[in-house]
């Protein structure tokens, strides 16, 4: 764990985030209730119930900042999409066969980032994608955002995103999102 200030990144694997689920989730209920994404305790609950399952998979990583007692500010999490990923599937407008091809090692899908409202503007968030990422292997990250989140859509693009397309990741009554890549290479 390193510390820059008073917020520490911790870097973790699958079985060490599962141990910090109760952070995860408060960070995602806290972040994720507010518009554009107004998401209902409900949907939390659905989402926490997935993340065990998530955080088994290879090469889960996982990201999560405090401050020096311990209260969670923000997180981050992800892992490398597997060749039959269903994200490309997902995409409003078909992408050519030679972006969509994966195989275990070529994206690392970013899941999740949020960052508390109290700390947001310090840099956290870059913090948290760069203790992720450090030292993964892919040749390029791909994400989805609402594109109402401004905050985060600014953030991603001044990181080297790209838009590559539109989903509606969660079937037809979802809102619309953005599909984000960015090179590694």
């Amino acid at each position: 764990m390193t510390a820059q200030g008073t917020i520490a990144m911790e870097r973790m694997d699958g079985s060490t985030a599962v141990h910090a689920l109760e952070a995860f989730k408060l960070i995602y209920a806290e972040v994720f209730a507010e518009p554009p994404y107004e998401e209902t305790e409900d949907g939390v609950a659905a989402a926490f119930r997935r993340f065990p399952a998530q955080a088994g998979r290879r090469a889960f990583r996982a990201a999560l900042a405090r401050t020096q007692d311990g209260e969670p500010v923000g997180m981050a999490y992800g892992h490398p999409l597997a060749p039959d990923t269903r994200w490309w599937d997902e995409l409003a407008e078909p992408v050519p066969d030679d972006m969509r091809r994966e195989d275990g090692h070529r994206t690392f899908g970013l899941m999740e980032l949020a960052v508390r409202e109290p700390w947001r503007g310090s840099g956290i968030a870059r913090r948290l994608h760069e203790t992720l990422l450090d030292g993964v292997v892919a040749e390029r990250v791909l994400l989805n955002v609402h594109p109402g989140g401004e905050a985060a859509c600014a953030a991603y693009r001044s990181w080297g995103y790209r838009k590559i397309g539109e989903t509606k990741p969660w079937g037809t009554g979802a809102d619309r999102y953005d599909v984000m890549l960015l090179d590694l290479r």
